[in-house]
């Protein structure tokens, strides 16, 4: 477990690019389906249990929101997507968000798509992919909740996922439970690679 991510602070949240931080320095992404999980991954990677808003409501994200990890680097939770109870003119208005952030942001590095372990690939996913493909973003794929499966069954997703991404090597997958602790270590690895950290 990287220390590094442990100092991450709430910086500030926009409803639009134009209120966001100033589009410098670099920055990681993450996004997902409003119930992937998003909030307590990125607790979990940063060690600290109120850093982004859990809710047992889903698709409570619906700001960009920014968190500093030092002058130069942040972490981006986005507006989950696919699933809130909300009208459909505030769903367009969070996906317009969403887009405005990954086709515009110089500053982006890559993203980190969230997608519950039992439910991988949905057609919201694959559109999110086929995004970043187009934006040349690098995507690091947590296949979030795996406790829920046995470790047979989350093997064998992990492996159809990989299965069918591979023949985009700019994607790459793993299994992560933020209830057990468990991928912390892997996805670091991939941040420190997108930040330019030194091992």
């Amino acid at each position: 477990m990287n220390p590094y991510y442990h100092r991450a602070e709430f910086l500030k949240s926009a409803a639009s690019l134009s209120l966001a931080p100033p589009d410098s320095g670099f920055e990681v992404a993450f996004a997902g389906r409003s119930n992937a999980g998003k909030s307590s991954a990125l607790n979990t990677l940063c060690n600290q249990k109120s850093l982004a808003r859990t809710s047992k409501t889903p698709g409570r994200t619906q700001l960009l929101n920014f968190f500093s990890l030092d002058g130069e680097r942040r972490l981006v939770d986005l507006p989950g997507y696919g699933y809130a109870k909300v009208a459909e003119s505030i769903k367009r208005k969070w996906q317009e968000t969403l887009a405005d952030y990954i086709e515009q942001r110089q500053c982006l590095l890559g993203l980190v798509l969230l997608m519950d372990i039992r439910h991988p690939l949905t057609d919201f996913d694959l559109q999110m992919l086929q995004w970043n493909t187009h934006h040349g973003l690098p995507t690091h794929i947590l296949l979030t909740k795996a406790d829920k499966l046995k470790t047979g069954a989350a093997k064998n997703t992990l492996l159809k996922v990989q299965k069918s991404l591979s023949d985009r090597p700019e994607i790459t997958v793993q299994r992560f439970s933020a209830l057990k602790k468990q991928g912390i270590d892997e996805c670091h690895r991939v941040l420190d690679l997108w930040f330019e950290l030194e091992a």
